[in-house]
């Protein structure tokens, strides 16, 4: 017996470059604090945790949540890459809509260091060692960090197979500049132009420039899912509920399509959103607001088609008609997206459940999306990992 899985409570701290942070126990106590506070309940009413980072030694979710109260609770380590905090959510969302529990805290978080994303350890083989001979075999780039590699060669497979040019990428994170101005949370509130970001540091000539690249960022965000009778019982908030959601991993065609976009991620996408599609019953035309994994500006022009907000190829007419933004067809990154906002790795998934949710609730403020209905969440992590979370208003 299933059971509807409603967003009672969610919190968010501002997002910060990395050591102007409070260190990652007192950032996550802080955004759980908010999310409890939210949904109106104590700490002793959590049944389980789920919490999720990259960059951290084991059980540092009950170092965090020590600080909120020591219940005795199950808490759940949960590391997924850039896909960490809607993985954490995702286990939250089945053991809720499963049955087996009534309120439970997701919770992300990320302390990082400043620069390019490198290995930790490096005694033992990699993770990405198939990615890493993907790149290498169908990217010539030598220098080039290989996180950039991986989605700057995506957006250059992207301008060969569709002659889709650089500027498309410039007004990507033009738009992201333009909607995090109205975000008290996120990183970069400074506008800027896409002629701005074409005259940009160039990090691979022709390909990117640096302000298409997000910012390593320290931060945290949290969510407390309930079942609808647990709501009903404690007289807390229904308004938004889970309506699908899908997890992916990478398949064969990952690297036997020789191609970079598929190496990123694509059919990971393209294979949750269409089983959340068919879950909730709905199409992409029935999405009002989506926040999705623009950690390059490559990255989110490829995921418009993946997601189906457009046809594949047709994401440089999209962009030129502003049915990415404020009076087009989808509102994508109201909250400035991982470019403007940051990526706070463990948090990111969990930001975005924030973001969606004040939107379906009606309470964005600045940002939100006139009569936004149904709201869209794409979660990517390298390795890989793909979630798609379908939010829908009661």
């Amino acid at each position: 017996m299933t059971s509807s899985v409603c967003v009672a409570g969610v919190g968010m701290i501002p997002f910060v470059k990395p050591g102007a942070n409070a260190p990652y126990p007192a950032m996550g106590a802080e955004a759980t604090g908010l999310a409890l506070a939210d949904a109106g309940i104590s700490y002793d009413m959590i049944q389980q945790a789920y919490v999720g980072y990259v960059y951290g030694d084991s059980t540092c979710g009950q170092r965090a949540l020590y600080q909120v109260g020591m219940s005795g609770i199950p808490i759940i380590n949960v590391n997924n890459n850039c896909s960490t905090g809607s993985t954490a959510l995702f286990m939250a969302r089945q053991a809720i809509e499963s049955g087996a529990l009534d309120c439970v805290l997701a919770l992300g978080f990320e302390q990082m260091k400043p620069g390019a994303l490198g290995a930790v350890f490096t005694d033992r083989p990699s993770a990405f060692d198939e990615f890493d001979a993907a790149a290498n075999q169908l990217v010539d780039a030598p220098g080039v960090p290989l996180a950039l590699r991986y989605f700057g060669g995506a957006g250059l497979s992207h301008m060969k197979k569709y002659g889709t040019p650089l500027s498309s990428f410039a007004k990507v994170r033009a738009k992201a500049s333009r909607h995090a101005r109205n975000n008290p949370l996120a990183l970069f509130r400074k506008e800027v132009t896409a002629d701005d970001v074409m005259n940009d540091q160039v990090i691979w000539p022709g390909v990117m420039t640096r302000l298409m690249a997000c910012p390593p960022t320290c931060g945290a965000a949290a969510a407390v899912l309930v079942s609808g009778r647990f709501a009903s019982k404690h007289g807390l908030n229904k308004q938004v509920r889970i309506a699908a959601q899908a997890m992916t991993t990478d398949t064969a065609s990952t690297f036997n399509a020789s191609d970079m976009m598929k190496v990123v991620g694509f059919d990971m996408t393209q294979s949750a959103a269409s089983k959340v599609y068919e879950a909730a019953g709905v199409g992409p035309e029935d999405i009002d607001v989506v926040e999705l994994h623009d950690c390059f500006a490559q990255n989110e022009l490829i995921t418009y088609e993946a997601l189906g907000l457009c046809p594949e190829g047709g994401a440089e007419r999209f962009i030129d008609d502003g049915d990415n933004t404020y009076g087009g067809r989808f509102v994508t990154n109201p909250s400035g997206g991982l470019l403007s906002k940051g990526h706070p790795l463990g948090a990111t998934g969990l930001a975005q459940c924030y973001e969606l949710t004040r939107q379906l609730r009606g309470t964005a403020d600045a940002t939100q999306v006139d009569g936004a209905r149904r709201g869209l969440q794409h979660n990517l992590g390298l390795g890989g990992a793909c979630v798609v979370t379908l939010y829908e208003r009661a």
